[in-house]
């Protein structure tokens, strides 16, 4: 079925990466080819990728040594990072961090017994921040942003997000992404527990809801067992938000009793989804695959030998409740080619289910193939010349 792109809900904030200059309204469907769609698809990401120059803005501090400016230690980092060298740009921080460190335990130590720094150990929140439209934030976790002394976050963090925290406050990127992950989940582990022992107010931000498929669970048990209070601030998760969007309700009555989340990711990186096929293949539930792009040509065939009926319909979002948004509508059976040609890329949420075609978009993508079949099978007319 035919790509559609969203038009921004809300206007960016002044230092924040702008729309792509070509928008079509989520009703909208380009009117030109795969070419144009691809175009689209290389305009900035809202979120912060590995090597983009907005890391390394906020990043900067990080990177200062004694012996060097900040901007070529953050160059230095970049071309690390560019290259994959993990432990070189991990190395470039050190210092910095250490410093922070001590500034911090030294403050803690000379402060007044019951004042913030003074009375024990900081604490760390785990803050979801949405699907990526910070109009989505809740009041709590704006609060816990604003009021961070130090923030670790994720890929999936809009820039619009992160433009919420406030100047004096540290911000340290820990993203992951295919082929390359910033910190170990240990690391990230040990980055919090250090901080949070000295007094700060530490922040942890996640995409989505940090409590579904975030690993928040691993890093509040981690902190809970050294002794330290953990907060969990709820965010609205990419299932929820991106369904909203496109008019999709996970279930309905009469069309979907329930609604499965499942994760695309094989734990070990391969391509076979977690053996969830064979028990997800109920068409009264809506399956909804988080991080599901490079599993889903073994998933889709799987949910169809395993009973889902090949004209299940189904929705790829791509950058879902962004400015960048995209989606492509299919049938089940077609799902994995229409994503293909149209090159999405993650991130990608999948909504495979008969509530689907609930969407109004799904309607209108329906009539947009059907108008394109119709007139290619029209025969052609030939003018001869007089």
């Amino acid at each position: 079925m035919a790509l559609a792109l969203r038009a921004p809900l809300f206007q960016p904030l002044p230092a924040s990466i702008p729309a792509p200059s070509t928008a079509f309204a989520s009703t909208a469907r380009p009117s030109s080819s795969a070419a144009t769609a691809t175009a689209i698809c290389a305009a900035a990401s809202p979120f912060t990728e590995a090597t983009s120059s907005s890391r390394y803005r906020r990043d900067a501090w990080s990177y200062t040594a004694q012996d060097s400016s900040s901007s070529s230690s953050a160059a230095a980092a970049a071309a690390a990072a560019a290259s994959g060298r993990r432990d070189d740009e991990i190395a470039l921080q050190l210092p910095e961090l250490r410093r922070l460190l001590e500034a911090l335990r030294a403050s803690r130590g000379k402060g007044l017994e019951g004042e913030r720094g003074g009375g024990g150990p900081g604490r760390v929140a785990l803050v979801g921040t949405g699907p990526g439209d910070p109009e989505l934030l809740t009041l709590k976790a704006v609060r816990a942003i604003e009021a961070a002394d130090l923030v670790l976050y994720d890929r999936l963090v809009s820039n619009e997000v992160l433009d919420l925290v406030a100047d004096g406050a540290r911000l340290l990127y820990v993203g992951k992404t295919a082929g390359y992950h910033s910190r170990t989940q240990e690391e990230i582990h040990e980055l919090l527990l250090s901080f949070a022992e000295v007094g700060a107010n530490v922040v942890r931000l996640k995409g989505g809801d940090p409590l579904v498929f975030g690993r928040g669970g691993e890093e509040m048990d981690f902190l809970q067992q050294q002794g330290i209070k953990v907060e969990v601030i709820p965010g609205i998760t990419s299932a929820s938000g991106i369904a909203a969007e496109l008019g999709i309700p996970l279930t309905h009555r009469g069309v979907a009793t329930s609604v499965r989340f499942l994760t695309g990711h094989s734990r070990n990186g391969g391509t076979d989804p977690l053996h969830v096929a064979e028990n997800a293949a109920d068409p009264d539930t809506t399956l909804v695959v988080y991080m599901g792009l490079s599993t889903l040509p073994s998933l889709a065939p799987k949910l169809m030998k395993h009973g889902l009926p090949p004209d299940t319909p189904a929705v790829a979002v791509e950058r879902g409740t962004t400015p960048q948004q995209r989606m492509v509508f299919a049938m089940l059976k077609d799902l994995v080619n229409e994503v293909h040609s149209a090159d999405l890329v993650s991130p990608t949420l999948i909504i495979i289910g008969k509530v689907v075609a609930l969407s109004p978009l799904w309607v209108e993508s329906s009539e947009h193939d059907a108008l394109n079949n119709e007139n290619s099978s029209q025969p052609s007319t030939t003018v001869s010349p007089v």
